[in-house]
């Protein structure tokens, strides 16, 4: 009589489980979730669909923003450069307020709908910096210098793009990982396909854009593509809206960082304290009373924080009042996420050489497409922002390769349910971009020796950059794609928009870094020979020598990384009770972490 009850209770438990989603989210009429008509991939594809329209409007800019900076603003080399890298800097940067607001306050559904209008409005003012006559860039056909008019509301509208990048990146890639949930076994195996489709889907938009509107851009104007771009971003606001009755919404818990600063408080309060080596004599919360996220098991690292969730006179009346106060007491939970955030710190700081190394794709690598010959045939002459194309192809390839065929071999090879950890991901990727960085610099190399032997406006053919190009997109599809996962995957359950912005300020404190060398290589190639690195155009430059130092940091950088992913230690969830079959004879529950 008592295992029937046992079984029924477990039978209601599983059915409970498959029928309505038990995290933290709610449909959009605030209630619980049905499984069945929210979420997953039914939900996934709209968000999918309106990335690729963003990130055709964001490469449409940034892979031509160096030529515009150079042909129609009239900057140098070395200025376009630097200005093109503070711009991608500050995007890149930006979701880290975004991606705060939308976990503390606005909520990602509410982040993205108004970071959208904010992007819309500057593709507007982009377009109209065309057409309307005092901010065209000229009054004549050729310009000597453009009008400052033109410079202002250029400028204004990139960065009102950069700011509406901040929210909406951020925000819609962990909106789309929020519709699987991590606790249900089938949904769990969806979310680890989500990051690689996700990224396709990305590269898609990429593609179209360096190759479609990059053409319009140069053979018809650049108004014409911002037009184009702000009808797309229109469509795609009223396509994510279509969407709505079929999100899974997290709704914002207020200042992730007050349970951090509580934590070392906690710590630094009972910093006299010993500490026990059972876990079980740390507080923590009841799975009942945790409803935010999963519990989270006591690592090794850091033991200093444990103090913050010692129980101080266990069993006295101080004890129950010391629960109440969370900047006295910590739960095992809390301390566990201040540490994964710690231990996130030198991952990122490792990552940026990558991010060095992926920039020059969108900057350098373009500007020396422009100078060199891209003719196809008699008449048709390749966009120089179009050969970022093989990036995006190439990431695109690779990453329906990785998906399909690598990930089952390495499954079986080595247990790992994603093939390899996410850190072996991202380091094998940072191989590749050194790959790509060596290339590069004997590409130049060569490129500046032919122009020297042919002085009479002969140039090498562009699809000598082709190899560049196609590793980096290769170093792309396992990086970006990993970091985009591991930040996402380790940040504690009430930041996870903040990992996607963890993700991406590598790419934008990277775009810092960028120009930082490129001035300290400068002066000291100018200190040593007299002669700087950057001329006024790359034939007057050496070029190659700057990609081969970014190679040599680029090397010690990954010797480092090594070291630091072979000691570090991922998030351990504790494992939830389901029931994976149910038949006439209930008797164990598996667990599934």
């Amino acid at each position: 009589m008592e295992d029937n009850k046992i079984n029924t209770e477990l039978q209601d438990s599983y059915d409970d489980k498959q029928k309505w989603v038990l995290d933290s989210s709610v449909n959009s009429k605030g209630e619980v979730p049905l499984r069945s008509r929210t979420g997953a991939w039914k939900a996934a594809l709209f968000i999918i669909a309106i990335e690729f329209s963003e990130r055709l409007s964001f490469f449409g800019i940034a892979t031509s923003l160096v030529v515009y900076l150079t042909i129609i603003l009239k900057q140098d080399l070395k200025m376009a450069v630097k200005n093109a890298n503070y711009w991608y800097g500050v995007t890149t940067l930006m979701p880290l307020f975004g991606g705060f607001v939308a976990d503390a306050y606005l909520g990602r559904y509410a982040t993205v709908l108004l970071s959208t209008v904010i992007y819309l409005m500057g593709l507007l003012l982009l377009t109209m910096s065309s057409f309307i006559p005092g901010l065209k860039p000229c009054h004549e056909e050729t310009c000597v210098e453009p009008r400052k008019a033109h410079v202002i509301a250029f400028f204004i509208a990139i960065y009102m793009i950069s700011i509406a990048t901040g929210g909406h990146k951020p925000s819609l890639e962990s909106f789309g990982a929020d519709q699987f949930e991590e606790g249900h076994p089938e949904e769990k195996k969806m979310k680890l396909s989500y990051f690689n489709w996700w990224s396709f889907g990305l590269c898609a938009g990429v593609v179209l854009s360096v190759t479609v509107i990059v053409y319009i851009e140069d053979h018809i104007g650049w108004g014409v593509a911002g037009a184009i771009l702000s009808v797309v971003m229109a469509t795609s606001l009223l396509v994510f809206l279509f969407g709505k009755p079929f999100y899974r919404y997290i709704k914002p818990s207020g200042s992730p960082l007050t349970p951090i600063l509580q934590v070392f408080v906690a710590a630094i309060a009972k910093r006299n304290l010993p500490c026990p080596n059972d876990s079980s004599l740390l507080h923590e919360v009841s799975r009942e009373e945790y409803t935010k996220g999963r519990l989270l098991s006591r690592t090794k690292n850091l033991k200093f924080l444990d103090k913050a969730a010692v129980i101080q006179d266990r069993g006295s009346e101080n004890g129950t009042t010391e629960k109440e106060s969370p900047w006295r007491l910590s739960t095992v939970t809390k301390v566990e996420e201040v540490k994964l955030l710690l231990n996130m710190l030198p991952i990122w700081f490792f990552s940026l050489a990558f991010g060095v190394c992926a920039t020059q794709s969108q900057t350098l690598f373009i500007k020396q497409a422009l100078i060199m010959d891209r003719r196809i045939g008699h008449s048709f002459v390749v966009p120089p922002a179009s050969m970022f194309a093989i990036v995006a192809f190439s990431m695109m390839m690779f990453l329906t390769i990785y998906e399909k065929i690598l990930v089952p071999l390495l499954r079986r090879a080595t247990g790992n349910e994603r093939g390899m950890s996410i850190l072996q991901r991202v380091g094998t990727g940072m191989v590749f971009s050194l790959v790509a960085m060596i290339i590069a610099a004997l590409v130049e190399g060569k490129r500046l020796d032919y122009t020297k032997q042919n002085p009479k406006n002969m140039t090498m053919n562009v699809f000598w950059l082709s190899p560049q190009f196609v590793i980096i997109g290769i170093a792309d599809a396992f990086t970006l794609v990993g970091l985009q996962e591991y930040f996402y995957d380790q940040v504690p359950h009430s930041m996870k928009t903040l990992g996607i912005a963890f993700y991406l300020s590598v790419l934008g404190a990277a775009s810092f870094a960028n120009n930082l060398l490129i001035t300290i290589g400068d002066r000291l190639a100018e200190a040593i020979s007299g002669k700087p690195w950057f001329g006024k155009d790359l034939n007057s430059s050496r070029l190659d020598r700057f990609y081969w130092m970014v190679a040599g940091l680029t090397a010690a950088n990954v010797c480092l990384f090594v070291i630091v992913a072979k000691n570090y230690t991922y998030k351990i969830v504790q494992p939830s009770l389901v029931v994976p079959d149910v038949g006439d004879d209930v008797e164990t529950a598996s667990k599934f972490t």
